[in-house]
């Protein structure tokens, strides 16, 4: 028969992996949680401790905001009391981290002295109004000519795109259709050049967006002559 003290110590190493699982269970299901309302936010806030390193998680859910198309404000709290050299260190870190959250506003502010919540709660405002924006054919067709005039995407071989007319194909996050001829010849920087120059254009400050390329005939032809 094991001995009274192996008996009493099988029950302590058995309450210690339950415990652990459990912890990881709640972890797991505060992550999904967070997921599931960032699916259904108009605007997500990402809050950021400015006294942690940014983590992984922190970064995989920023990712997850992106993919998702949700509109966004960065919020780096604890900003008060922090030296001069911190500040600038915590930037850095937040430039080479975060790098794809350009189209969002970073915000540094104190909770709990309540600094920076105003210009906060605006740059909200302003990221859920140009998540809903409309754009128009017009416009946006306006916008691209311009665009392609100022920078005409490269020769794929013998053959250059041609991009003709744009139109918006969904909100939140907004959507711009491009149509045209050998548009599957557009490389990736391109397309960040016209994502950029229309959210320069429309001032989409605090929103992905999405752009699509379609060849086909003009539907818009005879509205716009």
């Amino acid at each position: 028969m094991p001995s009274s003290r192996q008996r009493n110590s099988t029950p302590k190493r058995t309450g210690i992996r339950r415990r652990g699982k459990v912890f990881e269970a709640i972890e797991k299901f505060s992550v999904v949680k967070t997921l599931q309302s960032i699916s259904e936010a108009n605007v997500v806030v990402l809050l950021l401790d400015a006294q942690q390193d940014i983590s992984e998680q922190d970064a995989h859910i920023a990712g997850f905001i992106l993919e998702t198309g949700r509109a966004l404000v960065v919020a780096v709290n604890k900003w008060d009391g922090l030296t001069s050299i911190a500040r600038d260190e915590i930037k850095i870190d937040l430039e080479r981290k975060l790098d794809f959250l350009t189209f969002a506003n970073f915000h540094f502010i104190s909770a709990l002295k309540a600094t920076g919540i105003g210009p906060l709660m605006k740059s909200v405002d302003s990221a859920y109004a140009a998540a809903m924006a409309d754009l128009t054919t017009p416009k946006l067709t306006r916008a691209l000519i311009e665009a392609v005039e100022r920078q005409e995407p490269r020769r794929k071989g013998t053959i250059r795109p041609k991009l003709r007319y744009a139109h918006q194909g969904g909100k939140n996050p907004p959507i711009v259709v491009i149509h045209g001829n050998a548009l599957d010849a557009i490389e990736n920087n391109y397309k960040r050049y016209l994502e950029k120059y229309f959210r320069e254009t429309f001032s989409l400050v605090g929103t992905p967006m999405r752009i699509e390329f379609r060849t086909g005939r003009n539907p818009y032809s005879r509205q716009q002559k």
